[in-house]
């Protein structure tokens, strides 16, 4: 075996993963949302004891506390654990579905759980090597039961080699009713990465990303840019509150270029249509948010 292809036999031993749990404990901190609204740049944002957390910033609790000696090259932590050990060196973010019980919102000072359950582990022949898929439903609740479930989905690969094809780029819509022009600099990628405690090094190491991973530049957080999608809901419509999100990364997006997200309510206001575009115009990131 090579790391572009797996042998039956470890596919079968990932396969073992399914349904194992992990459930961790956090505590929701006022000066962790607050770090959270100024790397946003809201500065008018009001953070006290039973404040209600916006949507995603659920994302800088229950952070992975990893000994030192316990991360890899990449500056992630080594496979196994909860996680199956898939021997694929490149993992990523792939996108999510999240939904909110409105009736239950985290608050600040809340005691929260998180219950974490592998739902599927899957394998595709790509072109380029071998792919596994790893779904992970997750459920938060706070002493008044469940309060967000979300469904993540990551995908590991084989690394980048020269020669490689490279999947064609989707044009995007460039005419949204609600544009928002990014430039997510070396201090932005590092502001978000301490947030979420992300030692994953092609987001903040520049000779690391480019000389190891292959990448042109820094490699923007794919929760970050949905994050920055839904931050989008919030300075348009901010009264609306969101029942449900999803989002799918397509293309990578690099700190060496400026981004546009976008948006598009639908008429009666209750669904808005989010993507992502880079410089040229390739579409990077698909979202939808449902409203209140």
């Amino acid at each position: 075996m090579n790391d572009r292809t797996l042998d039956p036999a470890t596919l079968t031993h990932l396969q073992t993963w399914l349904g194992q749990t992990e459930t961790l404990s956090d505590d929701v901190q006022a000066s962790a949302l607050r770090r959270w609204h100024a790397t946003l740049d809201h500065a008018d944002a009001m953070v006290s004891a039973g404040t209600h957390l916006p949507p995603l910033s659920h994302w800088l609790y229950f952070l992975p506390q990893h000994l030192q000696c316990e991360i890899g090259a990449d500056g992630h932590a080594r496979t196994g654990g909860f996680l199956p050990p898939v021997p694929l060196p490149r993992r990523m973010w792939a996108g999510s579905q999240i939904g909110w019980q409105l009736d239950n919102p985290l608050r600040v000072d809340d005691a929260v759980q998180r219950v974490s359950r592998i739902a599927s582990v899957t394998h595709k022949a790509g072109r380029t090597g071998d792919l596994v898929f790893v779904q992970v439903v997750h459920e938060v609740h706070n002493a008044s039961g469940l309060a967000i479930t979300e469904t993540q989905d990551l995908v590991y690969r084989a690394s980048l080699q020269a020669g490689d094809p490279t999947p064609a780029p989707t044009a995007a819509e460039r005419d949204a009713p609600w544009q928002r022009n990014i430039h997510a600099d070396e201090a932005l990628l590092f502001r978000y990465s301490a947030l979420t405690f992300n030692g994953h090094r092609i987001h903040y190491d520049r000779p690391y990303a480019t000389e190891a991973e292959g990448y042109p530049g820094l490699v923007v957080h794919g929760p970050l840019i949905a994050t920055l999608l839904l931050d989008l809901v919030r300075r348009h419509a901010p009264q609306a509150q969101v029942l449900n999100f999803r989002f799918k990364a397509v293309r990578p997006i690099f700190d060496i270029h400026a981004f546009t997200v976008c948006g598009s309510p639908s008429a009666d206001g209750r669904e808005v249509q989010l993507w992502a575009h880079d410089h040229e115009g390739w579409l990077t990131m698909q979202a939808s948010a449902e409203l209140a």
